[in-house]
């Protein structure tokens, strides 16, 4: 975060809710989230959001549409009230050119996303409901991404999962009740646990 200070990245401060960049935008911009978390998302014409990655702190966001000189495919939102900073396309180029490890840190990132999505359409394509809700916990908890190193709370809402796997929400609330019958994970008072 230090080089993209000194390389003239700005600090923002946003609401849950609000729109970073959308679908189609021009990216004038690379992201590092300091705090809180962002969805990557893309909404269908009927309003329906897909959700394809939740960004969490330290992490960054915004760099495809720099590396393939195109426009936004996905929309950023907030998630949760966050800091975010943000440098020009072409400082973010410039450092990418300069330091060799960061290059190839992100290209490591795009790839593990890019893994993550192989992972979760070859899940959806082959599997009933358990099986989608079960495996995306299980790597979930692998990569120890969106649940609480501490308590083995979900990260995610049901609706956030439902928006993941694209199962309804009343099928992922079904889903985790027969889960929780069975003891593959715990609900308390609405807090999903993963055991």
């Amino acid at each position: 975060m230090e080089l993209l200070i000194e390389k003239g990245a700005s600090s923002k401060k946003w609401t849950a809710g609000e729109i970073i960049y959308r679908e189609n935008s021009p990216s004038n911009y690379y992201y590092q989230l300091e705090s809180g978390r962002v969805r990557i998302s893309n909404f269908l014409e009927d309003g329906k959001e897909v959700l394809h990655k939740m960004v969490c702190a330290n992490e960054g966001f915004g760099e495809v549409a720099i590396l393939d000189e195109g426009v936004h495919v996905v929309t950023a939102i907030a998630d949760s009230s966050c800091t975010i900073l943000k440098i020009s396309t072409a400082a973010f180029l410039e450092i990418l050119n300069e330091h060799g490890s960061i290059q190839l840190m992100i290209t490591k990132q795009i790839a593990k996303d890019l893994r993550f999505k192989h992972f979760i359409t070859k899940l959806i394509c082959n599997h009933s409901p358990e099986e989608i809700i079960s495996g995306l916990l299980q790597k979930l908890n692998e990569e120890r991404r969106l649940i609480c190193p501490e308590c083995n709370r979900l990260m995610l809402t049901r609706q956030q999962l439902a928006n993941m796997t694209g199962l309804r929400v009343e099928t992922i609330i079904r889903t985790m009740k027969i889960m929780e019958k069975e003891e593959k994970l715990n609900i308390v008072r609405g807090k999903v646990f993963v055991c």
